[in-house]
């Protein structure tokens, strides 16, 4: 079997940064719905038609990976407007100038002021990436509506 789109693939994935730092260690494997944007799109591209057994070996630019930095969207809001219990390093959602839902990294809180950034934590970061296929089968109706591969190394209901 080779994988298509609703192919319900096992990978070994390892993803190191451009600092070398080990984002995805490849230890436990991993289950997507092939086609569904599950992967970053370079990837799901190179998987395409391939069958168990094959390896890949790819550099990813910050195009292909999170995206470059976009320091629009960096913000500052009051202290007073902070939810509780948040520190740096932390994750809120919020919107943006223009309304729309945007999850931020808190980067600093000083004063009365909090710094966020909406960009994704890995905007701006090449990646250099592994990928074993372990096993391939049809996904079942139930994964295809609900666009994610069910049971073991997938989602669990």
């Amino acid at each position: 079997m080779t994988i298509q789109k609703d192919s319900a693939v096992t990978i070994r994935l390892t993803v190191v940064d451009g600092k070398g730092k080990v984002l995805e260690s490849g230890k436990t494997p991993v289950a997507y719905l092939h086609g569904y944007d599950n992967l970053l799109p370079k990837i799901e591209v190179a998987l395409q038609g391939q069958e168990v057994g094959f390896k890949l070996a790819m550099n990813l630019s910050p195009e292909d990976a999170f995206g470059v930095r976009d320091e629009s969207l960096l913000r500052t809001i009051s202290k007073k407007d902070f939810p509780p219990g948040i520190k740096v390093g932390g994750m809120m959602e919020g919107y943006s100038e223009t309304g729309e839902q945007m999850v931020y990294t808190v980067l600093k809180i000083k004063g009365d002021q909090v710094m966020l950034d909406g960009n994704h934590p890995l905007a701006g970061s090449s990646l250099k990436v592994n990928v074993q296929v372990l096993d391939i089968r049809a996904a079942t109706a139930e994964e295809i509506a609900h666009g994610h591969v069910h049971g073991e190394h997938g989602h669990h209901h």
